[in-house]
C-alpha cells in the first residue's frame, strides 16, 4: 500500500499515483483505493475522469490500465518507417493523425518528393471530422458499413479544394487510436483511391499496430 502521506493532496499528485500503480499492476477501483489509501468515491471519480482524457482505459472487468493517450504519443516515432514506405509506394505524402479533443493532430509526417504536394507538418491541428482521417477518428467510421468493410475512408476536396486523401484506422485493444493517411493533389491521386491505394494504407496501419509494445 502507498501511504496517503506519500501521495499528496493535489489532484495531479493523486493522478500520478494512480498511473504509477496501474502501470505495474492493472486493477479495479476498489483495489486501487486500498493500494493508495484513498476513499473509493475519490478514486473512482478521478480514475473515470482520467479515462475520459485518455490517460487510463478500463476493460470489461473494470480494471484500469494506462490509457491510449500514452500509446498515441509513442506512435509518433514508431510510425515513421511505415509512413516512409507508404510515401515511397504511393508517391504521395503520408501522415499519422491522432485525436485530441474535438480536433485531430498530425503526430508524424513524411512529405512527397513531388514539387506539387500536400504537406502537413507535425503539430498541425484540424477540426473533426474534416478529411478522411477526421472521419476515421471521429466515430463516423463505425457508422459506415462500406468503410468498415473496405478498411479505408476516402475524402476528395472536402477540407481543401483540389486535394484528396485516403485513411485507415490504427487500432489497439479494438479501439481506434490513430489514422494513417495518404494525401495529395486530386488530379494526381486519381478517381478511384480505394483501388489504387487502399491496400497500401491498410497495410501501413497494420504495420504500425504491430510495432506498438504490449501492456
Amino acid at each position: 500500500m502507498v501511504a496517503r502521506s506519500e501521495i499528496g493532496v493535489g489532484v495531479l499528485a493523486r493522478a500520478v499515483a494512480i498511473l504509477d500503480v496501474v502501470e505495474s499492476s492493472p486493477m479495479g477501483a476498489s483495489d486501487l483505493a486500498r493500494e493508495l489509501d484513498l476513499s473509493l468515491s475519490t478514486t473512482y471519480r478521478l480514475a473515470t475522469d482520467m479515462v475520459k482524457h485518455g490517460l487510463l482505459r478500463r476493460d470489461q472487468e473494470g480494471r484500469f490500465y494506462l490509457g491510449q493517450r500514452f500509446v498515441t504519443t509513442a506512435l509518433s516515432d514508431l510510425a515513421i518507417p511505415a509512413l516512409r514506405e507508404l510515401s515511397e509506394a504511393t508517391g504521395e505524402s503520408a501522415q499519422l493523425w491522432v485525436r485530441r479533443g474535438e480536433s485531430r493532430l498530425c503526430a508524424a509526417s513524411v512529405d512527397s518528393q513531388h514539387e506539387l504536394r500536400v504537406a502537413l507538418p507535425v503539430g498541425t491541428l484540424v477540426p473533426l471530422p474534416q478529411g478522411s482521417s477526421g472521419h476515421v477518428l471521429s466515430g463516423d467510421w463505425e457508422a459506415d458499413p462500406e468503410a468498415v468493410k473496405s478498411g479505408w475512408w476516402v475524402s476528395v476536396s472536402e477540407r481543401t479544394p483540389g486535394s484528396a486523401s485516403i485513411s485507415a484506422p490504427v487500432r489497439r485493444h479494438g479501439e481506434i487510436v490513430a489514422a494513417v493517411c495518404v494525401s495529395g493533389p486530386e488530379g494526381r491521386m486519381g478517381e478511384n483511391l480505394g483501388a489504387s491505394m487502399g491496400r497500401a494504407v491498410v497495410a501501413a496501419a497494420r504495420q504500425i499496430e504491430k510495432s506498438v509494445p504490449g501492456d
